[in-house]
């Protein structure tokens, strides 16, 4: 059963109720992200996420770890581009535990400078590796030429020299402005009572006391463009894609069936053609990106520098045929059972299901039951697929990415505008 309801300073709980389990997962989710960060301040939320493990007025890095382990429970943390989470998944006798340390790492966390120090140097190996990883750089090299120019299209993790100029004000600093009560939405899933849950959040996160205002963010502009990144690797990477919807958008469900036709499963168009049939990637794939007021449709695939060309060509001859004639009925409905399979079985999870809860609750404010999700995706036709697939990979609309020994007239750019 979903209950929503408000700590006294303006903290929003939404909570479900699934007495067949013994496992709890709860989240404290943050409405803020790599980018709400300002110009002289990139990198700070992952590193803020990073900190708050590191020690707390109660409690040493150390004590953190061992309490959570003592009880068999995980904690955890991530970044995004626009939410901040910390969670934690145990068994449902020990939530008091699992509220206590929670509140403490978010609220009391001392973000000593030697820390600081100590932990600059652990994001730096992270982004060396990120770096050091193509098929994961790649991303991060489109999401910046698509929106360039934009805080939307920084790295989460910042740069080098972003992260090696932060300092313990910028962490206190962007958490005073960030860290508000009406921007936090903290979830619980699994087997508890809400009453319960609402009673330990108040003599806890119920204590936070924070003003201030939020400054209205500037939506990104898609801008086609192409970016060749020369490095010696065996493979190019590849990620190109076009303009797609939002978070809220209301067509996102066509946009989901879309997606899993065209590229995110094994049985999907491009990974039949290009992987199946002619051998010429081990991956590829198409995924959706979406933020609150913007959105892009990719597709990454790894290739060798010879047969890059032909990738292209091939992917853009399918995205052709995807906008210009409808899906089958025996391909549309296998969509849709996919989707639908992969949505249920993630539900089985307390952590899938705290997650979707906050997710709702930050994007739209207000829950989604599993039979309104299921009725909206079988309701999807192929007209309006054909519709979504027209609107989205129009003309002239494509930005291109590429990571390893190729450059621009190695491709066959013309391809991008057709």
């Amino acid at each position: 059963m979903y209950q929503k309801s408000i700590l006294d300073n303006g903290i929003r709980v939404v909570s479900e109720a699934i007495p067949h389990v013994k496992s709890v997962s709860i989240g404290v989710w943050v409405n803020t992200g790599s980018r709400n960060e300002r110009e002289d301040e990139h990198g700070v939320s992952h590193f803020l996420e990073h900190m708050v493990f590191k020690g707390t007025v109660r409690r040493t890095a150390r004590d953190i770890a061992i309490e959570i382990d003592s009880i068999g429970g995980e904690l955890n943390a991530f970044t995004s581009r626009e939410n901040t989470a910390y969670y934690v998944k145990v068994l449902d006798e020990h939530l008091p535990v699992a509220v206590d340390l929670l509140s403490d790492i978010v609220l009391h966390s001392t973000l000593n400078p030697d820390d600081i120090a100590t932990e600059r140097k652990v994001i730096l190996e992270e982004i060396k590796m990120v770096e050091d990883t193509p098929d994961d750089f790649i991303h991060d090299l489109f999401t910046d030429a698509t929106w360039g120019g934009n805080p939307l299209g920084r790295s989460i993790l910042g740069t080098h020299q972003s992260v090696g100029a932060l300092n313990r004000d910028n962490l206190t600093t962007y958490i005073e402005r960030r860290y508000l009560p009406e921007e936090i939405v903290i979830s619980v899933a699994g087997n508890i009572d809400h009453v319960f849950v609402m009673n330990l959040l108040q003599r806890t996160f119920g204590r936070l006391e924070r003003k201030g205002s939020i400054a209205p963010l500037t939506p990104p502009r898609f801008t086609a463009s192409v970016l060749c990144k020369e490095k010696k690797l065996e493979q190019v990477q590849i990620c190109m894609g076009a303009e797609g919807l939002s978070q809220v958008h209301e067509d996102r469900y066509a946009a989901y069936v879309l997606n899993a036709v065209l590229g995110s499963s094994m049985s999907s168009r491009l990974f039949q053609e290009i992987r199946e049939q002619r051998g010429l990637a081990y991956s590829i794939y198409s995924y959706l990106q979406a933020a609150r007021d913007a959105g892009v449709f990719a597709v990454y695939a790894g290739t060798s520098p010879d047969t890059a060309g032909s990738v292209i060509e091939l992917t853009m001859d399918e995205i052709g045929r995807i906008r210009e004639t409808p899906l089958t009925p025996s391909e549309l409905q296998k969509a849709k059972d996919q989707i639908k399979g992969n949505l249920m079985l993630s539900l089985e999870s307390t952590q899938s299901r705290m997650s979707q809860l906050a997710k709702q609750e930050l994007y739209f404010g207000r829950y989604f039951p599993l039979e309104e999700i299921l009725r909206e995706i079988d309701a999807v036709t192929a007209e309006k697929v054909l519709g979504i697939a027209s609107s989205i990979f129009k003309k002239g609309g494509m930005s291109l990415a590429t990571l390893g020994p190729v450059t621009e007239k190695d491709l066959p750019l013309e391809r991008l505008n057709g």
